[in-house]
This record gives C-alpha cells, structure tokens and sequence, in this order.
C-alpha cells in the first residue's frame, strides 16, 4: 500500500514499521496474512489505515476490533488523524456515532434522512431498531 502511494526507501519502511508497532501482534506480523486471526488481521488493516493521512476515513463498526488497550489506543489515533480529516462511520454504537459525528444519516427499508442535529438522528435510530 505504502508503494502505491510513492513510499520508497526509509520512508516506506517507516510505515511498515508504524503498523507492526500499532498492530501489536509481535512475531506474527511478518506471517503471511492468511495465517492470521480475523482480529489480527483487523489490527493490521486499522493501522495501515492510520500510517497515512487522509482528507476523509470510512470506518465501518470501529469499536469492534481488539481490546481495552488497543481500544484506548485506537481512540487517541482517532482524535489525532480527526483534527485534520473528516469520518464517515459505518455504526450500530451510538456512543461512537456521538463521539465522532457530526451528522447521522440513517439508512431504513432503503431510505435515507439525514439528520444534522446527531442527538435527533440517533433518537430516530433508536426508534426504528426498538
């Protein structure tokens, strides 16, 4: 990935050596990924997602990967990469949907609205699913 992006050199074994320190899977990490836990391989997919910056991030359930620590470590990368960019999540917690949005747009039987008041658009949620 960092190739595709134009990473040669120091600056691409930067990166790798970014997502094995953020992946904590210690000796696994030069595996092949078919050797790998689904968990695994979602550390290694989220920090190769954060080793770069980007204008926007598409997170689909980002509170379902690892865990206490690694959530806590995931966060703090959230706030740092979000200063910059924008988010669009992908959700069923609404506690994330409120930490890190600014705007919902719910999906039901095919429809969307879309709610710039977050509180709103997670009550709607709320009473759709209940």
């Amino acid at each position: 990935v960092a190739r595709v992006y134009g990473y040669k050199g120091e600056a691409l074994e930067e990166k790798v050596r970014y997502i094995e320190e953020f992946a904590e899977i210690g000796k696994y990490f030069d595996e092949p990924m078919n050797t790998y836990s689904s968990g695994m391989r979602s550390r290694i997919g989220f920090g190769l997602s954060m080793a770069f910056d980007f204008d926007y991030y598409l997170i689909d359930e980002a509170g379902a990967v690892g865990d206490a620590k690694f959530k806590k470590k995931s966060d703090a990368i959230y706030k740092e990469k979000l200063s910059n960019s924008k988010v669009i999540m992908v959700s069923h917690n609404m506690a994330e949907i409120k930490q890190w949005c600014d705007k919902v747009i719910l999906v039901n039987s095919g429809m969307t609205t879309v709610y710039d008041d977050v509180d709103e658009g997670i009550e709607m949620y709320k009473r759709i699913c209940n």
